[in-house]
């Protein structure tokens, strides 16, 4: 899988900058030399001049263009196909450009929606005002996924790693495999006199920011870093995106590095320490963390951002954890665009949607609960006005 895709549920355009926020990217390979036909154009009437929502079941033609998290390539790939079998004429173009690049092109106007595994920070939601209007944009969680911690060390089939012990294995503070604070949580394990290989994102990215939130929360005097989407640590090795970061990983004896747990395949991945337990990771055990997480207060009308409880005692509970979210505006001005948000969105945070990225990517379906109150949000946006 290339770290940067582009998914498409019918042809293959790839999505550009536009000076309008709501319309839909241009298809460089058309025949007039890069302008295409609007979408708004071959998209169903159904409240086209009133903003109202389509009629449920009605058919819609056009394109919609989202960018960001990489994370969500394998759900997104599902989402799409299952999306398209509704909606065939419908295209959807998804490109994984990382959670920050994603942020960055709504704010810009260039796309539709955006994928991304953190929410809007303060300055992030004043800007999209811009394009998005007064009411700014609604974080909408659509994928519960652990971040898991892969590694490469040769004849290691098990591995321990209380928060300590991994804060300061990625500060570069302990720095081979055959420490004593490793060696004393994994008494069984036949431990390397090895350098360990610390693998990080180079790009932007909301899994980055993930993980350092919960070294912050677990492990605060190992992690003196602020929670970013940059990874602050020099010494280790950059890879772009979460296919990169596995590439790396499954190619470099002696390596760790954290990735979105749908992207693992056959690496061997480290149990995190939880009270007193070492637990693996699994949808079920990333959910309960957030089941125990407090709604965030970003004084946006209709936003689902969650604040993450990473310092979770609760048996069974994986608190490594990402929230996905599909970012979008609470208004669009073209109310063709507008329409295909709230279709296409509304399909990914269905059961059927979230059955199909379960089975793609392993990720934790969304609850019935936050399934109502994220329809409740997409319902409330306008269009056309």
């Amino acid at each position: 899988m290339a770290a940067s895709l582009v998914l498409t549920a019918c042809g293959d355009d790839n999505p550009t900058e536009s000076d309008d926020p709501t319309t839909p990217a241009a298809d460089e390979s058309a025949d007039d030399g890069g302008t295409t036909e609007d979408s708004a154009g071959d998209t169903a009437d159904a409240g086209e001049d009133t903003g109202d929502a389509p009629v449920a079941g009605a058919e819609l033609s056009g394109t919609l263009a989202g960018a960001g998290a990489s994370s969500q390539d394998s759900a997104m790939a599902a989402w799409v196909a299952g999306y398209n079998q509704a909606q065939p004429g419908v295209t959807v173009n998804y490109d994984g450009v990382g959670s920050g690049g994603g942020r960055e092109q709504l704010i810009a106007g260039a796309i539709g929606f955006a994928g991304s595994d953190a929410y809007l920070d303060e300055e992030e939601s004043e800007a999209v005002k811009e394009v998005c209007g007064d009411g700014g944009a609604m974080n909408i969680p659509v994928y519960i996924s652990p971040v898991a911690i892969p590694y490469n060390v040769p004849g290691v089939d098990t591995l321990n790693l209380s928060p300590s012990v991994l804060a300061q294995i990625f500060n570069q503070e302990i720095t081979t495999w055959n420490d004593p604070a490793i060696a004393e949580i994994n008494p069984d394990a036949d431990l390397p006199e090895a350098d360990i290989t610390v693998v990080n994102r180079s790009d932007e990215s909301g899994t980055t920011e993930n993980f350092m939130e919960y070294l912050s929360a677990v492990a605060a005097e190992d992690w003196e870093h602020e929670a970013d989407k940059v990874w602050p640590v020099a010494g280790g090795e950059a890879a772009q995106g979460t296919t990169g970061v596995i590439t790396v990983v499954g190619s470099t004896e002696n390596s760790i590095g954290y990735a979105d747990a749908s992207a693992v395949g056959s690496l061997t991945t480290a149990l995190v320490g939880v009270g007193e337990e070492f637990v693996a990771f699994s949808p079920d055990a990333a959910a309960k963390v957030v089941d125990a997480s407090e709604p965030a207060d970003t004084g946006v009308e209709g936003d689902l951002a969650l604040d993450l409880a990473r310092d979770t005692t609760e048996s069974g509970a994986y608190p490594i954890v990402l929230v996905s979210y599909h970012i979008v505006c609470s208004n669009y001005s073209d109310a063709a665009q507008g329409d295909l948000v709230k279709d296409f969105i509304g399909y990914v945070i269905s059961e059927e949607g979230q059955a199909a990225s379960a089975e793609a990517a392993g990720s934790a379906p969304i609850s019935p609960d936050l399934r109502a109150a994220a329809q409740e949000s997409l319902d409330s946006i306008t269009a056309g006005k």
